[in-house]
């Protein structure tokens, strides 16, 4: 069964998205982190820091993703 840390891998490596990708991609969701508790994300679930990626940060993501690739959703205009 794939975790949400195997989710997040898989689409980094496909998208080919660096580091600073991932963390410009949460900001356009409005969610903050750093390169060091995103590293603790893409560790092995063996080692001591490595950090489960909880359903909020996957989910901020790909909202992310949706406005990193389509841009910002256009407001409905008042008639």
């Amino acid at each position: 069964m794939l975790t949400n840390n195997d989710i997040l891998k898989k689409l980094r490596i496909a998208l080919e998205l660096k580091d600073d990708d991932i963390i410009h991609i949460l900001k356009l969701a409005d969610f903050t982190i750093s390169k060091s508790e995103l590293s603790a994300i893409f560790r092995r679930d063996d080692h001591p820091n490595y950090v489960a990626c909880g359903d909020q940060l996957l989910r901020n993501f790909l909202q992310g993703l949706i406005i990193y690739k389509r841009g910002p959703m256009k407001k409905k205009e008042e008639e």
